[in-house]
């Protein structure tokens, strides 16, 4: 079987590599536009911030050594020009030649990825405009900060990669500012959740503007403002992140059905509307786990995972793929940002009744060296109590709460389900009921009535206005609240009315929970603690 795939980074080398292990007697060859094959494209913000030190790092595989070690034939600077499916063959183009060469194939497979998105706009030529796609693109950028002549950056995108992008040039000692059209950076996360980010990123330095559009460049011969729909903002340097388009226009004409952002349209086995021919990572759409719905996943691990399914496939296992969840993890100065599943948002269109809990919660034993807080919201839907999704904040490891968000998404499992997993447990690594546990707990006593709550968005909102601010810290914190000492409440509390509107808000939740217990017990009716207390929310006006 001769199988030829266009495209040679991640879901085409894993394809590759998969096919020629079930099956060494195929005929297996990549061409691939680039001259670089099986990089490490997560990588190239840690390569322009130093902490990968050789650029040699991010080059998983040379096409020499890919096809020692797998027997799979690779052609770099081979662009794919049109594909003629009736006689099954590929057309090509040497980019450096311009000569043309056809491939034929009894399987195709497409994974050309994606391109970053190039906006036609004043002044794009100038020196000191970078992107973020290839290594290439993360060399010239290191060499230019190598220079020292960088004082400021703006990075246009507040994604994960320009999020990261942001972080490394500021470890650099650049000052940076990040844009983006949208109301919020980190897509996927909810707005109050990304808010807090951008708090975070403002006190350590890189200052964030939503919703503010780039509209050009200007400079003599190099960059020296970033014009906005804000203000020109002074630049040495810009770095675009602004998102990426499907390399699929080789397939105009050749039926191969797109959807209408040009990914490629595949079936669960990543089968295209031709049983021939297959397409899988940032090329391809797939769908969401959950709702079942179209989802693009331009990711290293979703590409990975489609290329190794479909391999599968193509040898006869006809596995279907079940979808992405939106998983993400990103690094950030002094905090970790993950998530999976479905935001408030995102539930509510997908027709569940979701409900939310936002906590803060130890990330290990509060006595051991190090400990620090997770800043969680976990969703679930009301009726059903499916467990939805999972956001983290956090300077540990978010990615280990996240992953057990994502078992439980894969497990379809209920947050009653979840709700005594025997987790690892040692001071230095968790807490005695797990973090995730324990927000599973928290949000169990939400659902059931036991736990009434105001929550960030709420209390943003005014929904709180009403009610009379208690202080339920262990010391006082709050200008003009009332302090009530949790250790002191043995019965009625002389100054609180027991039919009063309470908002009970301490540092993270724990201790007003603990009040609002407790005062339910001695007949107080209308309590409310404020998820998040004064870590999350902001109390800076109080007066």
């Amino acid at each position: 079987m001769k199988i030829l795939i266009i495209g040679g980074v991640a879901a085409g080398t894993k394809a590759a590599a998969k096919l020629k292990r079930e099956d060494y007697s195929a005929d297996v060859t990549i061409i691939t536009k680039g001259k670089d094959i099986s990089y490490a494209g997560c990588g190239l913000p840690y390569y322009v911030g130093d902490v990968i030190h050789e650029k040699g790092q991010l080059i998983v595989n040379t096409p020499e050594s890919f096809e020692k070690l797998t027997g799979v034939h690779v052609i770099t600077e081979m662009e794919a020009v049109k594909v003629n499916r009736e006689d099954k063959i590929v057309e090509a183009i040497h980019t450096e030649t311009g000569e043309k060469t056809q491939y034929s194939y009894d399987k195709l497979v497409i994974a050309t990825g994606a391109s970053p998105i190039k906006p036609s706009m004043e002044g794009l030529d100038l020196e000191g405009i970078y992107f973020m796609r290839t290594p290439q693109d993360a060399i010239s950028l290191r060499e230019r900060i190598e220079k020292k002549d960088v004082k400021r950056a703006v990075v246009a995108g507040g994604g994960f990669i320009g999020l990261e992008v942001a972080e490394n040039l500021a470890e650099q000692g650049i000052r940076v500012s990040v844009i983006d059209l949208a109301d919020h950076v980190l897509p996927g996360f909810d707005p109050e959740m990304a808010e807090y980010v951008e708090n975070h990123l403002a006190d350590r330095g890189i200052m964030t503007f939503t919703g503010t559009k780039l509209e050009g460049f200007t400079g003599e011969g190099k960059l020296e403002k970033v014009k906005t729909s804000r203000k020109a903002m002074k630049a040495d340097i810009a770095v675009l992140s602004i998102g990426i388009r499907a390399n699929t226009g080789f397939l105009e004409g050749s039926g191969i059905e797109l959807m209408p952002n040009r990914t490629v349209k595949v079936n669960e086995y990543m089968q295209t509307n031709d049983k021939d021919i297959y397409a899988a990572g940032d090329c391809a759409m797939v769908t969401n786990r959950i709702t079942g719905q179209p989802a693009w996943s331009p990711m290293g691990s979703s590409a990975n995972m489609e290329g190794r399914l479909l391999a599968g496939n193509i040898v006869g296992r006809e596995k279907a793929y079940p979808g992405v969840l939106g998983t993400a993890v990103c690094k950030l100065p002094g905090l970790n940002a993950g998530r999976t599943g479905l935001t408030m948002a995102q539930a509510k269109a997908a027709g569940f009744d979701p409900v939310s809990a936002l906590a803060v919660v130890d990330d290990k034993a509060h006595y051991y060296p190090g400990a620090g807080s997770f800043i969680v919201k976990m969703i679930a839907d009301r009726e059903t109590e499916k467990f939805l999704g999972i956001q983290v904040l956090g300077k540990g490891a978010v990615d280990k709460m996240v992953d057990i968000g994502v078992t439980a998404l894969t497990m379809k499992a209920t947050v009653s389900d979840l709700e005594n997993m025997d987790m690892a447990y040692a001071p230095p690594f968790s807490t005695a009921i797990h973090p995730f546990v324990h927000t599973v707990n928290i949000l169990l006593n939400k659902m059931r009535g036991n736990f009434e709550t105001f929550t960030p968005e709420e209390y943003e909102n005014g929904k709180a206005e009403e009610y009379r601010l208690i202080d339920a810290a262990l010391q006082p914190t709050l200008k003009g609240a009332e302090f009530v000492d949790l250790g002191k409440v043995t019965g009625p509390v002389d100054s609180l009315g027991k039919d009063e509107k309470l908002l009970l808000v301490c540092t993270k939740g724990k201790r007003a929970y603990m009040l609002q217990n407790r005062l339910k017990q001695f007949g107080y009716t209308n309590t409310r603690v404020l998820e998040g207390g004064t870590t999350f929310n902001n109390f800076d006006d109080e007066e």
